[in-house]
């Protein structure tokens, strides 16, 4: 299974690909904005899973979902907001454009993987 993880922060994307490494998850791509996880998505069309800050430069994480649920392959992608907007509207909104789950930072690992489990496959 390949999963990638957009953030700006490189430290937040490492603390995500540790806790996906833990839990038996090797095969972890990176991006660090909305723009350049669309260029990886195309680079790997076999991404199976994404995990996606809200608000990042150049293409914060809801256009980046939005641009993921346009195509025909991206329309049934497990898109995950891992984000500090904890706010029930921003909650809302995310589900509305087609996020599949919501994490609020910070989080535990065994958030992350409670809220990842029913989308992965090892």
């Amino acid at each position: 299974m390949k999963i990638l993880v957009v953030d700006d922060s490189s430290t937040m994307r490492r603390i995500i690909s540790n806790i996906l490494k833990s839990s038996g998850y090797e095969n972890i791509v990176e991006a660090a904005d909305g723009v350049e996880g669309l260029n990886q998505l195309k680079a790997h069309s076999d991404v199976d899973m994404v995990l996606t800050d809200w608000n990042m430069p150049n293409m914060n994480g809801l256009d980046f979902l939005s641009k993921i649920r346009e195509t025909t392959p991206g329309s049934q992608l497990p898109v995950i907001m891992v984000t500090t907007e904890a706010e029930k509207a921003n909650v809302v909104a995310a589900i509305k454009a087609g996020a599949n789950n919501y994490i609020v930072k910070p989080f535990t690992p065994d958030i992350v993987k409670t809220k990842l489990e029913p989308f992965l496959k090892k």
